[in-house]
């Protein structure tokens, strides 16, 4: 019985040990170590993994939209109308938002150096966010959204922003030096 035990632990380590180095976790803290001065630029891998760990976010996003609306709609949270009104306007901007999130992520994952996708696709991060934050610091809805308000503003701001967009864009303004063909002659100084 005791040569068992000890076969099932070694088993179960050899398992652990294997997961830890076969697989690579492209979680929050990973990208967050690539956010510091001295990590290099992301890999075309590792900005497909982020991507896909944004769409992730996205979708966790549009649950606890639908959550939230649900809530609302059947009475289950008691909001008063002005309230109410308020913040189904604000969970109108969600679902905009999370629509144009989608289509830009789908944008990025075939042409991965589109600008304005990335661009709005950030902007629609920076908006869930900022409405996430809003429901979170409210008592009846901080429960539906928990930790995914803070998680949605690191992965846009920090994340994103600085791993993906900000990189695109500076590569987008390094370009060709303009031509001298552009400026006009200087003229020649006659003598009288």
């Amino acid at each position: 019985m005791g040569y068992l035990k000890i076969f099932l632990v070694g088993v179960m380590l050899s398992f652990s040990l294997a997961s830890f180095n076969f697989a690579e976790d492209y979680n929050l803290q990973y990208f967050l170590a690539k956010t510091s001065p001295e990590a290099n630029d992301l890999s075309k891998k590792e900005k497909t993994e982020l991507l896909n760990q944004i769409e992730e976010l996205i979708e966790k996003a549009q649950l606890v939209h639908i959550k939230l609306v649900k809530a609302i709609q059947t009475g289950e949270l008691d909001i008063r109308y002005r309230e109410g009104k308020f913040w189904a306007s604000k969970m109108d901007e969600d679902r905009s938002s999370v629509e144009t999130g989608i289509q830009q992520l789908n944008v990025l994952k075939e042409k991965p150096a589109t600008i304005m996708a990335a661009i709005k696709l950030y902007k629609s991060l920076k908006n869930l966010s900022s409405n996430f934050n809003a429901y979170n610091n409210t008592t009846f809805f901080s429960s539906y959204v928990g930790d995914l308000a803070p998680e949605m503003e690191l992965w846009g701001d920090l994340v994103f922003y600085q791993l993906y967009l900000l990189p695109l864009a500076r590569s987008k303004d390094i370009g060709p030096e303009p031509s001298q063909k552009g400026k006009k002659p200087v003229p020649k100084e006659r003598k009288p």
